[in-house]
Formats: structure tokens, C-alpha cells, sequence
């Protein structure tokens, strides 16, 4: 096959932006040329793996959003991202229009990718919107789940309907919108409404990152969508500290809390997590980049690193406590190990229902998530052998898929169509 040029455009944090890096990294192996078009704080990552880079907004911009009182809001959350989106509409249009090349690039975007799907409007571009999670591919038939994390599925059929358009109308469109149409009418495109019932997806090729066990299609859902699996690429660098490799050998597999990468709002996430701990007898790892959150000094039996790639621990760890992210998620299925989470908002409270779903975890309301209830719900999840066996199960799951070669077969194609 001849060299294409694949430009990936992630939206997000580190969980959005790993799997990207990972395929890239694949194609870059097959002999493509390979950029990611991202926030500067990634670009080392780029590097490392390979890829070329361009950034589209900066250090502080990130740190500006992850700062956000509101980011973590179940419902005003999404305002601040879709707002940062709205401002990124145009770096992001203009850095694939220096790297366009018809006939040999292909868009590789996310879903919150709205100015790749602009551009494959404008050029006719080959393109495909990869969905990490499933939670963003909306279905009549299997609702995403909402905020802790409530099942829906058994609403009636019209209610289901009118709750999406409401969530268009007034929680979505509103924040997006206005800018992203006042920018289409300067390209002399239409505009657009509903951007999240279908627009979003490119209509040549949709990718969905997680298994169909995870995320069983819908008859509604797109029909040029095919699943894959979990990518699963971690940043690995270099060894483990000799600190960290010398708290996980020495007594039983601690339990991991971590409350996403860039939460910077979680003290007491962490306040749960020691008394958690303590309740149990049990040790603990906390990972966090931002210190200020734990609680003063811990006890000898819990241990704080910045950031390690949980690839490198997971398997020697009991159990996983965290925000519900679908990276984390998935890095907590390939450990086989049970997984409690606190969903917030966005794909979290999704993730944490089909968790539950497949009896690999459990889930807790942020504003109940105290020690006493932690240390409750993990202590049953540790004690439960159907726990234990489904963790067994998809653990070999998720490790007879090649999903990082299956996608890159996919994207592939659309350079020869």
C-alpha cells in the first residue's frame, strides 16, 4: 500500500488522547506518516511515540480548563468543554488545511472533533470519527446511562426521544452552536442543529474503541459503524520507580484510587480513599499530578504517586477505584480486577452502568461517596467469587482482540476507496 498521511485530532485529556497515540503508532509502523493534532501537552508524548505534532492550544489553555470550578459538574461540565471546543474550531481547520493532501490524507477525528468533520464537509475528505466510548453513539433502543449513573432503558420510547431533543436544545446546542454556525456561514456552508443526534459522525467510516460485549450495536446506531475493541496504549516510559516497585512487592496487591488525570477537584475523592483504606486493613496506591488534593500526611500503609501508566501496576493491584473514564475502565477489564467508580459526567456515568452490568464492579453518587461506603461496596466487590470469575472472563476478552491493528485495517481502507 502506498504511504497516506493520517492526521488525528483527539479532543480531551490524557484518556482521549492515548488511544489516538496508539494507533498512530501502528501506522506509523506500517510505513504512514503520521500527525497528531493536539493540545501542547501532549506533544512529548508525540515524540516519544514517533508521531509528528502539531499543537492547537497551549499549556496554560489546558490548565485554564482543568482548572474550571465547573468541569466536573454532571451537567455544566460539558458547557466548559464545548465552549474550549468552539474556540479551537479554527486552529484546528487551520492546521489540517497545511497538512492536507488530496488523494493521501485521511482525518482520523473525535467525536468532539467538530472542525475535522467541518473540513471533510469543505474537501470532501477521506475521513472516520473514532468513539472511545459508546455513551456518545446515541440509541432509542439502549440509552446511555445518566448522571450518577441512572438506567434509563426501561423509560418509555417517547420519553427516551423527547429527553434527547430537550438535552439538544437547551444543554448542548446552546454552547456550541451559535459559534460553530456563525463559522460555517463564513465557509458558505449550511448550518447545523443537533449536532450530537448524528452530525458528529463522519457519514464514510465510524470506529467504535471498545468491544461489542462492552458495547453491543443498536439498530439505530450509525450503519457504517463497526467496533474493535479497547486500544489499551499506555505512555509507557522507562522503569518503575524503585520506590513504587518496592511498595507493590512488598505485602498484598494495594488498592488504585485515582480520579482521572486531569481532576484537579478531587480532595474528597482522596479523604475517601485513605479512610477506605484504613477501614479495610488494606493498602492503597493514589495517583494524582496535583498533591494539594491528599490529605495531609498518610498513614504507612498508602502510598502517592504523580502518574504511572496503569498498564504497569494494574496487574499487581486488588482492585481499581475510580472516575469512569472508558481508558481507565478498560485498562482496569485487561488487569482483571474489580472496579468501583465515582461517575461525575460525561461518558462516566455510561461506563460505570456497563461495569456493573457485566459484574466486574460497582458504582457510588459522588456525594455519597464517603469511606465508610467505599470501604463497604470494595470490600463486597473483593469477597465476591462471581466478581472474581467475570473479572477473569473479559480479562482473556479483552486480550484475544487486536484492536489497535484491527482499527488501523479500517482506516487503511478509506485510502483506497
Amino acid at each position: 500500500m502506498a504511504s497516506l498521511h493520517f492526521a488525528l485530532t483527539p479532543v480531551g485529556s490524557a484518556g482521549d488522547v492515548h488511544p489516538y497515540l496508539g494507533i498512530g503508532r501502528e501506522l506509523r509502523r506500517r510505513g504512514h506518516e503520521v500527525t497528531l493534532i493536539s493540545g501542547a501537552v501532549f506533544a512529548a508524548a508525540a515524540e516519544r511515540t514517533g508521531l509528528g505534532f502539531v499543537s492547537t492550544w497551549s499549556e496554560s489553555e489546558f490548565e485554564s480548563v482543568t482548572q474550571h470550578p465547573d468541569l466536573w459538574h454532571p451537567q455544566r461540565g460539558m458547557r466548559v468543554v464545548l465552549e474550549g471546543v468552539a474556540e479551537t474550531l479554527r486552529p484546528i481547520y487551520s492546521a489540517l488545511t497545511e497538512l492536507y493532501e488530496p488523494g493521501r490524507t485521511i482525518l482520523v477525528g473525535h467525536p468532539l472533533a467538530f472542525a475535522s468533520r467541518v473540513f471533510e464537509e469543505m474537501h470532501s475528505a477521506p475521513a472516520a470519527t473514532l468513539h472511545p466510548a459508546p455513551g456518545a453513539i446515541r440509541s432509542l433502543y439502549a440509552p446511555p446511562g445518566l448522571p450518577p449513573a441512572r438506567d434509563i432503558s426501561g423509560w418509555p420510547l417517547w420519553l427516551r426521544r423527547m429527553l434527547f431533543w430537550v438535552g439538544d436544545r437547551y444543554f448542548l446546542d446552546p454552547h456550541i452552536v451559535p459559534a460553530l454556525n456563525r463559522w460555517r456561514a463564513e465557509l458558505s456552508l449550511p448550518p447545523v442543529d443537533r449536532v450530537f443526534d448524528s452530525w458528529l459522525h463522519s457519514p464514510r467510516a465510524v470506529i467504535g474503541l471498545f468491544p461489542d460485549w462492552f458495547g453491543p450495536p443498536q439498530p439505530d446506531w450509525p450503519p457504517q459503524l463497526r467496533t474493535t475493541g479497547f486500544p489499551l496504549f499506555d505512555d509507557e516510559t522507562g522503569q518503575l520507580e524503585s520506590r513504587l516497585d518496592d511498595f507493590l512487592a512488598a505485602g498484598e496487591p494495594p488498592i488504585v484510587f485515582t480520579p482521572g488525570s486531569a481532576n484537579r477537584q478531587a480532595p474528597a475523592f482522596f479523604k475517601a480513599a485513605v479512610g477506605a483504606a484504613r477501614a479495610l486493613n488494606r493498602r492503597a496506591l493514589l495517583l494524582t499530578r496535583y498533591p494539594e488534593q491528599l490529605p495531609g500526611e498518610l498513614p504507612p500503609n498508602v502510598r502517592h504517586v504523580s502518574w504511572v501508566p496503569l498498564a504497569r501496576v494494574l496487574a499487581r493491584c486488588s482492585a481499581l477505584v475510580h472516575h469512569g473514564g472508558v481508558g481507565t475502565c478498560a485498562q482496569g477489564l485487561a488487569a482483571g480486577i474489580p472496579q468501583l467508580t465515582m461517575p461525575m459526567g460525561f461518558d462516566q456515568p455510561d461506563n460505570a452502568l456497563r461495569l456493573e452490568r457485566l459484574r466486574v464492579g460497582s458504582w457510588i453518587a459522588p456525594r455519597q461517596f464517603i469511606a465508610k461506603r467505599v470501604a463497604h461496596v470494595l470490600g463486597g466487590l473483593l469477597a465476591s467469587p462471581e466478581v472474581a470469575e467475570s473479572c477473569r472472563r473479559y480479562r482473556e476478552a479483552v486480550h484475544s482482540a487486536d484492536a489497535v491493528s484491527q482499527t488501523c485495517d479500517l482506516l487503511e481502507q478509506l485510502g483506497t476507496a
